[in-house]
């Protein structure tokens, strides 16, 4: 008997697993996008794929019920998890190597559990008034749902414990008195019918994989939990280890679902007039204060001025999802969680950024997309992209160094971490059809990890007129300025241990961050916090102002793959010491706009200050090289560049598109 039931379940899964792909794709097709309400419910019935898919349904949950009356429900149910699984399999996803190990997990956690759960079965007498509580239990949630205002998350989880309490209801009427089993059974039929419209809700409020993700999880956690506390049917302890391998799997598939591509009316996103729709995927974005992100927020404004629709997606700076304008350009800044190390950075989770991630998308109707980044935003763009066949480029500027150094992890940890981060990046950007990076060496760095294809150089930019300043008179203060996060990778203790022995130099620390304290505490030990001023952030004039009161700026951070900040110094007019490390050499010439030190040589740092200190002429013959050097960065030269490579993902000739600064 017990295989019996297992054979109907699982035919019975593979039932759902299509209807819930029909019913989805119609309900989101006349719904679009809102809760269905009585003519949404009119235009259904009329509707050949509903029917088809609201058959395949009533087929499964026939067989099902047979399943349940032959075996418990710890074997029966869990095996509804396999609709996911051949979701997933029959999905154009189905070959990334990620999913197919979560199918094997899933697999092989279910049938472990079911066969553990198969050899306890044990015969449990179930009692009418149990049954009775179950399916009250199951209309109390059933009227909350109905009148709560959920989102998608919340209605697809209230169906699936309907839908688990129901078949517990079934599963009990198979062993009462007829009179007492068809009374159980017609309440169990209206918790089944309860989910089924509950669940159509949330077809309407989200995408696929949030709804069936959610179900294929709480539907037989509720059924175990009801046969192990109620009923007494309780599967081998060794079942739990099971229970948790397939957990894992289902997590990963639930953000593998292929979506359902609503159809969004034409007022929710008009045509753009001229250029192109470019949706920037951005996972640090001002008020975060980081190269990166200035990046994105000059790209997605410099754009917006070149005539073209530029949408951005990132995470909410404050947790909650709103959608902003700014400079031309729209922001949709999707929900967010805390970084628990570091106070300025927020992260969405998996199936939280897919989700929405695919929903912009579809809202949006991007021609290209352009990530920054392959962590959550920028990763879920890629894949969304690729299932939506847009096209999708990415633009590289992590280093390892700039998130391990705020974790408390010792070297060797960090080392692995960052290994297997550039193994990530290289897996993530398969997806992405054009590769680009700021610098020579950064393209390097690309190509020592694996890349499959060559990264292009294309230099971030800067707006080099806003930050020139006038030529500098010899007999101002000898001042160093740093600009920047005051974090570890950045190394600006090297630079305050530099100043000790020269008395007659001061420095500007522009710029906030983890080491600001103890950055404080050490210029107080050296005895030179009269010389040292934090300024912490400031605005954009005030940084402007900044860089045309200094003498000499100092970059020792050895994590920089451009450094904007070196940049808009040179732009300046400022002769630079830096770090003989990743790309500032690009920037700086040893002896022709600066000089060069290796990292951690403190005298060396000492000694080009003092040398620099002693020629105002050496200052001016160097910062003039300094804007010589940086004048091929201008911004408008990076954002042609982009627009170039945009039409090239596009097929288009390049007089098609809007290509004049505005």
């Amino acid at each position: 008997m017990i295989a019996l039931a297992i054979v109907c379940a699982l035919v019975a899964a593979v039932l759902f697993a299509v209807a819930a792909t029909r019913q989805h794709a119609e309900v989101t097709d006349l719904a679009a996008g809102g809760t269905p309400g009585l003519r949404t419910l009119a235009r259904l019935l009329r509707s050949p794929g509903w029917w088809a898919g609201t058959g395949l349904a009533t087929g499964g949950s026939l067989l099902h019920v047979v399943a349940l009356a032959l075996a418990p429900l710890p074997v029966v149910q869990p095996l509804g998890v396999f609709s996911l699984v051949l979701t997933v399999v029959f999905g154009r996803r189905a070959r990334d190597r990620r999913v197919v190990t979560a199918v094997v997990l899933v697999v092989a956690g279910v049938a472990g559990f079911v066969a553990l759960a198969a050899s306890a079965a044990p015969a449990v007498a179930i009692s009418a008034g149990t049954a009775e509580t179950v399916a009250v239990t199951g209309f109390v949630i059933a009227t909350l749902a109905w009148f709560a205002r959920a989102g998608c998350a919340a209605l697809a989880a209230a169906s699936a414990v309907l839908f688990g309490l129901g078949s517990s209801v079934v599963h009990a009427a198979a062993s009462q008195p007829l009179a007492t089993a068809v009374l159980l059974g017609g309440q169990a039929l209206l918790l089944l019918g309860a989910g089924g419209v509950v669940l159509h809700r949330a077809y309407a409020a989200g995408p696929t994989a949030v709804v069936v993700g959610t179900t294929t999880v709480l539907d037989p956690l509720t059924a175990v939990a009801v046969a192990a506390l109620a009923y007494g049917e309780v599967p081998q302890p060794a079942a739990a280890i099971a229970a948790v391998v397939a957990l894992a799997g289902v997590r990963v598939l639930a953000g593998a679902v292929p979506q359902a591509h609503p159809k969004i009316e034409e007022k929710t996103v008009p045509e753009h007039p001229t250029g192109l729709r470019v949706l920037i995927g951005a996972d640090t974005f001002p008020p975060n204060i980081n190269g990166a992100a200035f990046f994105a927020e000059r790209l997605a404004r410099g754009l917006a001025g070149r005539g073209h629709d530029v949408h951005v997606v990132c995470p909410s700076d404050d947790g909650p999802a709103r959608d902003e304008q700014r400079d031309g350009y729209t922001i949709h800044r999707v929900r967010s969680r805390a970084i628990p190390f570091h106070r300025d950075y927020r992260f969405c989770t998996p199936g939280g950024i897919r989700a929405a991630v695919g929903e912009i998308v579809d809202q949006v109707h991007p021609d290209v997309v352009h990530v920054q980044a392959h962590f959550g935003v920028g990763r879920a763009l890629l894949e969304v992209a690729a299932d939506r066949d847009v096209p999708g480029m990415a633009t590289n500027h992590f280093m390892p160094d700039n998130l391990l150094g705020y974790t408390p992890f010792p070297r060797r940890v960090k080392d692995t971490i960052a290994r297997w981060a550039w193994k990530d990046l290289v897996r993530v950007y398969r997806d992405a059809r054009i590769i680009t990076t700021p610098t020579p060496r950064a393209a390097e760095v690309l190509a020592g990890i694996g890349l499959d294809r060559p990264a292009q150089v294309v230099s971030c930019g800067i707006d080099l007129a806003h930050y020139a300043a006038p030529a500098r008179s010899g007999d101002r203060p000898m001042s160093v300025l740093f600009v920047g996060r005051l974090d570890a990778e950045k190394n600006i203790d090297q630079l305050l241990r530099a100043l000790a022995p020269l008395p007659h130099v001061r420095a500007d620390l522009v710029g906030d961050g983890t080491r600001r304290q103890e950055l404080e505490t050490l210029a107080a030990d050296l005895d030179i916090a009269d010389r040292v001023t934090f300024h912490g952030f400031v605005s954009d004039a005030e940084l402007v102002h900044r860089y045309a009161e200094a003498a000499v700026f100092c970059m020792p951070g050895t994590a920089e793959l451009q450094s904007l900040a070196t940049m808009e110094a040179m732009a300046a007019g400022l002769p630079v010491i830096a770090a003989d490390a990743l790309a500032l050499p690009h920037l700086v010439h040893h002896g022709e706009n600066g000089y060069l030190f290796e990292p951690g040589a403190i005298t060396t740092i000492s000694r080009w200050i003092a040398e620099l200190a002693a020629g105002s002429e050496a200052r001016a013959r160097m910062g003039e090289a300094s804007r010589a050097i940086v004048a091929r960065h201008d911004i408008d030269d990076a954002l042609a560049t982009f627009e170039a490579q945009y039409r090239i993902l596009l097929g288009i000739p390049a007089s098609s598109t809007v290509g004049q600064a505005a």
